[in-house]
């Protein structure tokens, strides 16, 4: 079972950037689609992003488009979100988690990947703190 650890996380003023990285090891990330979620205090966890390790798909929540970009590089097996133009709303725990499947493309393209029960390993968590 892979095991993933995730960084990047901190303090940002609004409208500044971060990139968070999700490092995975025990296998190769080649068959999984990798999906980053957040959990805000008070608040259940929601799909963020989403990737198709094998072809690059991706998928992204309507309250992120056009502001965060997901990247994967296989040869660090490690996949990245970039967040940009972050907003007090972006404040929340950042996790990565990983789920094997046979129809990466199609979990991604249908947004099925944002779908917690889908997901067997996942990372720590990261704290993302938006705030002047």
């Amino acid at each position: 079972q892979v095991q993933l650890v995730e960084s990047g996380g901190g303090l940002m003023q609004p409208g500044g950037s971060l990139r968070l990285s999700c490092a995975a090891s025990g296998d190769s990330l080649a068959h999984y689609v990798i999906g980053w979620f957040r959990q805000a205090p008070g608040k259940e966890r929601e799909g963020v992003s989403c990737i198709s390790s094998n072809d690059g798909s991706a998928y992204y929540t309507d309250s992120v488009k056009g502001r965060f970009i997901i990247s994967r590089d296989k040869s660090k097996n490690t996949v990245y979100l970039q967040m940009n133009s972050l907003k007090p709303e972006d404040t929340a725990v950042y996790y990565c988690a990983a789920d094997f499947a046979l129809d990466p493309m199609y979990r991604v393209v249908s947004g099925l990947c944002t779908r917690t029960a889908n997901y067997l390993s996942w990372g720590q968590g990261t704290q993302v703190t938006v705030s002047s």
